[in-house]
């Protein structure tokens, strides 16, 4: 064995290991046993010709599971037995699949696959809604029941381009269903805005802002409606206003949702003028289906909910009469100021003032809110929407039960199950109600 030195310390070579490791093992004759030591040492160091250690369990089976551990050795101790259920369950998973064991993946084709927009499910007018004809002095319009006549009122009027449809998925929301067990709900059409309306005489005169809350009045005597909430979008909130500006008695309270309360802009008439004339002309072009667009969802709608936004430009380009609807545009551009300030004549009904961060909407609603009364009204700004009751109809719904409790019409009573039970008729007094007691959480 070999030593060499280096720095001051001594260093074994490894020949001599090299050569009893690798080479074939003979019996040496007058070579010491003590010799092989260090061998010995190297080879368990490195693991060599020794077995592995055995290492014990890190979890000690208990009795009670002796049995189950044996009965499951005894199953996978048989390879003809284990072979047969993975080839069974092979076959089963082929069989489910419809795939034969012959047939390649490349003859496998995905055919007759139709793309289904939400549109024919969400505006269909499956929503429980009975349709009524009622006459005015400008002809008739349709009004669409939801519920039990005997009960309070709501009544919705809608905005440019839709129809009471806009409202169903709404009042169909799983947080409003307990309103409508206890509402009923009066969906207003201007004239001529109904899906599958025909196209209105030439010699039609489509009645101003004001005579289309006017007309509110007929649908009140025909329905015997003494007094009713209001729920306007758009153009049907300015209309709203204007019945409760006119008729204070026969409003309990309003909600708008992107209400105007000033004449249109210089920018705003001249577009929808261009609008007007090109539906009255050409229909729906490409230009006027974008002005929509932007007057219900604002800007980037598509980026946030690109669903909602094909299906509305589906429902504007094939359900929509561009006719009536030129008609109804030259109304609302044409429509004059509501006069109201906090100094003088204002809204007296209790008013719910909802906009969407995302909406064009949103000054005029600021507008309208400082010429209100700051006692009898809200202003509320729902973030990352345009379209507040399509984008977020939770927060909507949420916000429209507590302003009717404010109101007086419900409260919530079950405070286990964090479920609102709504108790309506006529305002309820402190005499009428008592505030119930928690069971539990």
């Amino acid at each position: 064995m070999h030593r060499c030195s280096l720095n001051g310390g001594f260093y074994m070579s490894m020949e001599y290991l090299y050569e009893r490791t690798t080479l074939p093992t003979k019996k040496r004759i007058g070579v010491d046993r003590r010799s092989y030591a260090p061998i010995k040492k190297y080879k368990k160091i490195f693991n060599i010709g020794y077995a592995r250690k055995r290492l014990e369990p890190l979890f000690v089976a208990s009795p009670l599971n002796v049995t189950c551990m044996e009965e499951i050795n005894e199953v996978n101790t048989d390879p003809v037995e284990t072979s047969s259920n993975m080839s069974s369950m092979n076959a089963e998973e082929t069989a489910l699949l419809g795939v034969l064991s012959g047939d390649s993946m490349d003859d496998i084709e995905l055919k007759n696959i139709q793309l289904q927009f939400p549109s024919s499910q969400r505006f269909n007018g499956d929503g429980g809604c009975t349709e009524v004809r009622v006459r005015t002095d400008h002809g008739d319009i349709m009004v669409a029941v939801q519920g039990d006549r005997a009960k309070p009122a709501i009544l919705t009027y809608h905005d440019l381009g839709v129809n009471y449809f806009c409202f169903q998925p709404f009042f169909n929301f799983v947080d409003m269903r307990a309103l409508l067990e206890n509402f009923c709900v009066y969906h207003v059409n201007a004239p001529g805005q109904e899906e599958g309306a025909p196209s209105l005489p030439e010699d039609y005169i489509y009645p101003t802002m004001d005579e289309l809350a006017n007309q509110i009045n007929y649908v009140l005597v025909h329905f015997g409606i003494k007094s009713f909430i209001g729920f306007g979008v758009g153009a049907g909130a300015n209309i709203l206003a204007r019945f409760s500006l006119a008729q204070p008695k026969k409003v309990d309270a309003l909600a708008l949702v992107n209400c105007t309360s000033n004449q249109a802009g210089w920018i705003e008439w001249a577009y929808q003028k261009m609008n007007s004339r090109s539906l009255r002309t050409r229909g729906m072009t490409q230009a006027v289906l974008d002005y929509l667009m932007w007057h219900h969802f604002g800007r980037y709608s598509e980026e946030r909910n690109r669903d909602l936004s094909q299906m509305y430009r589906n429902y504007f380009s094939r359900n929509v009469n561009p006719t009536n609807l030129s008609l109804f545009i030259d109304a609302y551009v044409q429509r004059t100021d509501l006069g109201i300030g906090r100094d003088t004549d204002t809204i007296k009904v209790p008013v719910l003032n909802i906009t969407g961060a995302m909406s064009p909407h949103v000054d005029d609603t600021v507008t309208l809110n400082g010429r209100l009364h700051p006692s009898k009204s809200t202003w509320m700004k729902i973030s990352d929407c345009g379209m507040v009751l399509e984008e977020q109809p939770g927060k909507i719904s949420e916000a429209f039960r507590l302003f009717l409790q404010g109101e007086g019409y419900a409260w919530i009573c079950d405070y286990v199950m964090r479920q609102p039970i709504m108790t309506c008729g006529s305002p309820v007094t402190d005499e009428d109600c008592s505030v119930p007691t928690a069971v539990g959480r």
